[in-house]
């Protein structure tokens, strides 16, 4: 049991900081005291031998703090959130954030299925519509046959799940199709599971169009691995100084409706998102880089840059509010397999799957 409420924890010292995580997580009645060498968080946690294995040209280690976001309740369930980020009043706008939608029942979230999505773009076809039909027609086939490879992931309940396939008559190049291939991946990010899936499927699709696949990789527009979560934060909960409840809620709001319209404001308001989603993506050992992408292409999916949350008044003027974003995040392979901070960042959530990981 973890207890994300620590009150004054912004004025403790870093040592009383570690001490009283320790102590939250160990709130369950009877329990052993958790030993901080479980989570390794001090200065030098990332070994220069485990570094030189994670990218090319090691020359050292690159540190950012690490804060922890207090007070979030996710469904429920008391949770103490790692952030790595150098922006300072990030973790401490989510902490209060979290402490004002708290008052509210917390955050309510859930995730879609893990489905990523393979590309693979098809050249020099001289009938695009007969070809596409073609692969429609087996389609079965196809899917058994990416499936027949052994994986750690189809071990584990993933593999291709459906088969699509879009039609481009126009582009700078001319004519071309695109096949797409939706993938399972479970509690991974995915993008080595479909890429190595796209590559095996590329001879076969080139034998049922005729035509030459160019590209065969992952895409970052996660759409098919959705995250949602809302809050209700009360009225009461938002006044302050001399501003009623009422004022501040409508604020929020006028601020909302803001960058609903206009993607000049939309593109800060995402910003803003995006401090406390990448922080918690770059703690966990994912790519915030995929996540980014994935988001900012979401939010213009209609043909126009927008916010990706809603700020509303519910039926008794609470302020409520609603985000739903592509969150393609996982708790296997990649950095986070390796990097003892992600590890030690998965666990201190108490997260078990990918998409509880998505969720929070």
């Amino acid at each position: 049991m973890t207890n994300s409420r620590i009150s004054g924890f912004y004025n403790m010292t870093l040592e009383e900081r570690r001490a009283k995580i320790m102590e939250a997580l160990s709130t369950e009645s009877g329990a052993a005291p958790v030993h901080e060498t479980l989570f390794p968080f001090s200065k030098g946690s990332l070994p220069t031998d485990i570094a030189t294995h994670m990218i090319e040209n090691v020359i050292g280690t690159y540190d950012l703090p690490l804060g922890i976001g207090i007070n979030f309740v996710v469904n429920g369930r008391d949770v103490l959130v790692p952030m790595v980020i150098e922006e300072p009043s990030v973790v401490a706008g989510a902490s209060f954030m979290a402490k004002l939608a708290r008052a509210g029942g917390g955050f309510i979230a859930e995730t879609t299925e893990p489905l990523m999505i393979g590309q693979l773009q098809v050249l020099e076809i001289e009938d695009l519509h007969e070809a596409a039909r073609n692969v429609l027609e087996q389609k079965s086939e196809l899917l058994e046959y990416v499936d027949h490879a052994e994986s750690s992931l189809k071990s584990r309940g993933g593999g291709a799940r459906d088969l699509e396939v879009r039609v481009f008559e126009a582009s700078p190049i001319g004519g071309f199709l695109v096949v797409h291939l939706i993938y399972d991946v479970r509690d991974a990010m995915g993008a080595n599971a479909v890429n190595t899936a796209c590559e095996r499927l590329a001879p076969r699709v080139e034998a049922i169009t005729g035509g030459k696949v160019h590209l065969r990789i992952l895409s970052n527009l996660a759409d098919r691995r959705i995250a949602r979560a809302r809050c209700t934060i009360p009225l009461n909960e938002l006044a302050f100084g001399d501003f009623s409840g009422e004022e501040v809620r409508d604020g929020i709001i006028a601020a909302y409706a803001f960058a609903a319209v206009d993607p000049y404001r939309a593109a800060t308001h995402n910003k803003g998102i995006m401090n406390g989603v990448d922080a918690v993506v770059i703690a966990t050992g994912n790519d915030w880089r995929a996540i980014e992408a994935g988001a900012h292409a979401y939010a213009a999916r209609s043909g126009k840059y927008t916010s990706l949350s809603t700020w509303n008044k519910d039926a008794n003027g609470n302020l409520a509010g609603t985000l739903e974003m592509p969150m393609a995040v996982g708790i296997v392979g990649g950095a986070t397999k390796v990097h003892p901070v992600a590890q030690a960042a998965v666990k201190l959530m108490g997260v078990k799957t990918a998409s509880e990981l998505g969720e929070i």
